[in-house]
């Protein structure tokens, strides 16, 4: 990699996907502007993590930032009401967040805070989301919207929920879940607030597009629908049926979707108002994306279109469309979750120690080793940028070779570890000589041969979706950024398995398989920060290998520059992950307690040593599944 940008930290692209609100600061740290108060002073990130580690705060951790999540929320209503306004159109907005996309009761909580100027709701997909809905003080005119499989007592708890003044949408998935609903709507003797959600043709692009299209998982075709009506009309309730829901599809690459799905849409309000049903709301579900890498492009990790260009693409479609047939404007909902929250919450950590695949120095052949070891140490002879590929092909045969005589027995353990270090040194003198000469056609082979940096997280339980569909999440050093790199990696966790690494990364040039970071220093921290990781990533991750959640911290940045710890959630200790899967730490700790004993019974354990290997067994599982 030959550095051509005067600021080393151009490599990684911030000021592409930063979004104004992650920069670089002078001194190389990336620093947190609060878009709450655009005049307050930059914040150190790597500060930060300084001062709640000094109050006993450990890495690794997930940091969410309240002014980025109250600052998404104004944005998408306030561009709604600006296209509401520019357009003509006479309907008004009404967002709701899907609270599975994060369902932790501190970003639940402060979406319902930050919305209530604009009476946003919450969608709830399952009986315990519905629970979470209803626990909360909502405005008056927002709605919690009800999609997903729903039984009796879920469609009974809807139904109630309305005497206490809320909005509550029952959304009827299929003629089936119509029949329940009926049922119990009838013996209740009481008025249900009824959707309908209805299958787009339109399909997507990107990662979630099965989310979308005739084959999608919910909603119904035209011929369930028409039997929807009609059960609804024989028994009394079609005046009960207000809102058509029709979503888009999820994190949406190209605008021009929207367009054609909210075209699409239309034509069933339309064609649903002309049978008769007297909808009042139109749901376009999800799809307001994230553009994770800044290319503001149509792909699976970015987006060609800004938050105000999506909502001018739905209010001018959606009044084009009416107004052709005549109906009446409905207020426009829509479940943007992915781009409320993914913005507001990062994974920081530590990287632990490194493992290099370059050494700086090798040492010479030996009188009585093979032929191939001096022939190793000879490339350095002809080394020079037209030959690069030269010697990288004869440093892997040579070693390759020597590999398979050791296998063999011919050559020693010894002679083999002076080949590996001598194979290292050339590695980095050809990494050297690429960047120096800008040798481009070699970076491919090169990349093969970046470090490891081994760092204190789990892939599994806090970026499942690196793992699990190949997201792309922003991930850059957090310091030393005023210093050009000098190393590339990829990076492992510290679960036990070889799917625990991050081996693409987004750079200012494109996607890479490791990424530039600098040689580690003894004795000084070198932090990482995942950016973007609020939407799913906290309620997707998994146990593997017994890494339970991180500790959580929800702060505020303040007009002076400074910040508020407002909430500290503890990361699992190892008691809880145990119990999670069906240990009982007490039981755990009693066990123990017998094989020591019995350990003292005969003679290998000194009875002096019995409380000391106690306190230790103890301190582990009250402590940190993470590294302390």
């Amino acid at each position: 990699m030959k550095q051509t940008d005067p600021a080393p930290h151009g490599i990684y692209g911030i000021e592409k996907w930063g979004k104004d609100l992650i920069v670089v600061m002078d001194n190389g740290e990336i620093g947190l502007k609060n878009p709450m108060r655009p005049d307050a002073p930059t914040i150190s990130l790597p500060g930060i993590i300084e001062d709640l580690c000094d109050r006993g705060v450990q890495l690794p951790m997930v940091l969410r930032i309240t002014s980025y999540l109250e600052n998404e929320i104004r944005q998408i209503n306030e561009s709604f009401r600006a296209a509401i306004k520019r357009v003509g159109y006479t309907g008004s907005y009404r967002g709701v967040f899907p609270i599975k996309v994060n369902q932790q009761a501190q970003v639940v909580d402060r979406i319902v805070e930050y919305g209530m100027p604009f009476s946003h709701g919450l969608e709830a997909g399952s009986k315990p989301e519905l629970v979470i809905a209803l626990t909360n003080r909502l405005a008056k005119d927002a709605l919690i919207v009800c999609n997903g499989v729903k039984d009796a007592k879920f469609i009974e708890l809807a139904i109630k929920s309305r005497k206490l003044g809320f909005n509550t949408v029952i959304v009827l998935e299929s003629p089936r879940e119509a029949d329940t609903v009926i049922k119990v709507a009838k013996r209740l003797g009481e008025n249900p607030m009824l959707g309908v959600r209805v299958k787009l043709t339109n399909q997507i692009s990107g990662n979630w597009a099965e989310s979308s299209g005739d084959r999608s998982t919910f909603g119904m075709n035209t011929d369930q629908l028409m039997a929807t009506v009609d059960k609804l009309r024989d028994a009394g309730l079609l005046h009960c049926l207000v809102l058509q829901h029709s979503h888009l599809g999820s994190q949406v690459p190209d605008v021009n979707d929207v367009r054609r799905s909210a075209i699409e849409a239309c034509r069933y309000f339309t064609e649903l108002v002309a049978e008769g049903v007297p909808l009042t709301h139109l749901d376009l579900g999800g799809g307001l994306g994230v553009d994770y890498t800044g290319e503001k492009r149509a792909d699976e990790n970015s987006i060609n279109y800004t938050v105000s260009e999506y909502c001018d693409n739905i209010v001018e479609t959606v009044t084009y469309e009416l107004d052709e047939a005549g109906v009446a404007h409905p207020t426009l909902v829509t479940e943007s979750g992915r781009a409320v929250v993914a913005t507001s919450s990062m994974l920081v950590f530590n990287v632990l120690e490194a493992t290099l695949y370059d050494a700086p120095s090798a040492p010479g052949a030996e009188p009585d080793d093979h032929h191939l070891v001096r022939d190793l140490v000879a490339i350095n002879d002809y080394m020079t940028a037209n030959r690069l590929q030269e010697c990288w092909n004869d440093a892997t045969f040579y070693r390759n070779e020597l590999r398979a005589l050791f296998r063999r027995g011919y050559i020693g353990l010894r002679q083999m570890a002076r080949a590996e270090r001598i194979y290292l040194h050339l590695v980095g003198q050809m990494k050297a000589l690429a960047a120096r000469e800008d040798v481009s056609d070699i970076d491919e082979r090169l990349e093969k041969s970046a470090d490891i940096y081994h760092c204190n997280f789990s892939l599994f339980q806090s970026l499942p979706d690196v793992w699990a569909i190949d997201q792309l999440h922003p991930l850059v050093p957090l310091q030393r950024l005023n210093e050009a790199p000098d190393r590339r990696a990829m990076l492992a966790d510290i679960t036990c398995d070889s799917d625990g690494k991050v081996d693409k990364f987004i750079l200012e040039d494109g996607v890479s398989p490791s990424l530039p970071v600098h040689s580690l220093r003894e004795d000084e921290p070198y932090y990482m920060g995942c950016f973007f990781v609020g939407a799913y990533q906290e309620t997707l991750g998994d146990l593997h290998n017994l890494f339970g959640d991180t500790n959580v911290v929800t702060i505020d940045l303040r007009a002076d520059g400074g910040f508020d710890l407002l909430h500290e959630q503890e990361g699992d200790t190892i008691a809880q992950v145990l119990s999670y899967v069906e240990y009982d730490p007490a039981d755990c700790l009693d066990a123990f307690r017998k094989i020591v004993d019995g350990a003292i019974s005969n003679g290998s354990l000194k009875s002096s040593d019995r409380k000391a290997m106690m306190a230790a067994f103890r301190d582990n599982i009250n402590g940190y599944t993470y590294y302390e």
